[in-house]
């Protein structure tokens, strides 16, 4: 087994009384109970001084534990790939990327290669001892924007701590079917979709969800939005924006599909939608607290070209120009009886869009 480090923890006084495993987890929210446990039935926790514990050893606060951290094996699997990188800053701490859309961020079933993981093992390879390589939150395939990369133990930590406690500030552009009148906030839980494994969907048993919106621009047939995330859960603002009955532009699961009225446009706009390929999304904005310095950063990126490109067309149709057949906006008091029953859901990290 691969020794690293030890890092010492000091058992905070509010999280006096839980097991050893719970306490482990609370502090290290980057690493699985499981994986925890593991650790420490094979002798890589010690209180001190030095004195050997089990998962179910009570803490009761102001203990200091040694931990030798282990990388994740899987890690080591994935091959470091040249693969070109949109780095916005970078220290010995974190890295903050411009995703592409297209760029998948963690390998997986049908995408073993050619992701950001893998990009990052080539650019700093300092993070194949860290879990998934640093990276603490996610963005879809076909999203594009910021994301923030941590190079050590220390800064991953501290920022799935501030994703957990939602001060990391996330600003999102989206592109919506429908003329959307006013600003808004969406509360609904989201979960799994019951019948669709790979979807996601609006569930009363599932997490907190919460999405505020703001008009920033309203053209014939659609809305530019600006959208601010309060939590981070799969397909978040893909799912609100359906349930708000504005899906994003392009969007091959929660979008119109088959209803699109294409027919309606002019020329140039219809064929400018059908060319545009990908969920009209965007990472706009990030900001959160450097892990080592304590400072809070804050970074913007431009729109993509294919968004710029998607709104221009949009601006050259007259507003009363088009009569839609169909209203496609929703009400937000819907009863949450409507909603998707209870039903498992993701036990990965969220994504953030």
């Amino acid at each position: 087994m691969t020794q690293t480090t030890p890092i010492t923890l000091i058992i905070p006084q509010d999280l006096g009384g839980l097991r050893l495993d719970q306490a482990l987890q609370k502090l290290l929210p980057e690493h699985s109970r499981s994986r925890l446990q593991q650790w420490i039935k094979d002798g890589l926790v010690t209180l001190e001084p030095a004195q050997a514990v089990t998962a179910k050893t009570k803490v009761w606060g102001g203990e200091r534990l040694q931990v030798q951290v282990q990388p994740s094996p899987d890690e080591h699997a994935f091959e470091a790939e040249d693969i070109p990188l949109d780095v916005q800053y970078e220290d010995e701490h974190i890295l903050v990327i411009n995703k592409p859309a297209g760029l998948v961020v963690h390998p997986a079933a049908g995408n073993w290669s050619g992701t950001l993981l893998n990009a990052l093992l080539h650019h700093a390879p300092v993070v194949k001892d860290l879990p998934r390589a640093g990276i603490v939150h996610r963005l879809d395939k076909d999203t594009s924007g910021l994301l923030v990369v941590a190079k050590t133990l220390t800064a991953q930590t501290s920022l799935v701590r501030q994703l957990q406690a939602r001060t990391v500030k996330r600003e999102y552009r989206a592109i919506v079917w429908g003329q959307v009148w006013q600003n808004g906030r969406i509360d609904q839980p989201i979960g799994r979709h019951p019948h669709a494994r790979t979807k996601m969907a609006i569930n009363r048993n599932g997490k907190p969800a919460v999405t505020r919106y703001e008009v920033l621009e309203r053209f014939a047939v659609h809305t530019y939005l600006r959208c601010n995330l309060e939590t981070g859960r799969t397909h978040q603002i893909r799912v609100h924006m359906q349930h708000l009955k504005a899906p994003l532009v392009g969007d091959p699961v929660y979008g119109l599909g088959g209803i699109v009225p294409l027919r309606m446009m002019p020329q140039h706009l219809r064929d400018t939608i059908l060319n545009f390929g990908r969920q009209a999304l965007h990472a706009v904005k990030l900001g959160l607290i450097h892990p080592a310095s304590g400072e809070f950063m804050e970074w913007q990126v431009e729109l993509p070209a294919d968004m710029k490109s998607l709104l221009e067309a949009m601006r050259l149709v007259p507003v009363d120009e088009v009569d839609l057949p169909f209203e496609f906006e929703g009400d937000m008091d819907d009863d949450l009886d409507d909603a998707y029953p209870e039903d498992e859901l993701l036990d990965d990290d969220d994504e953030i869009d």
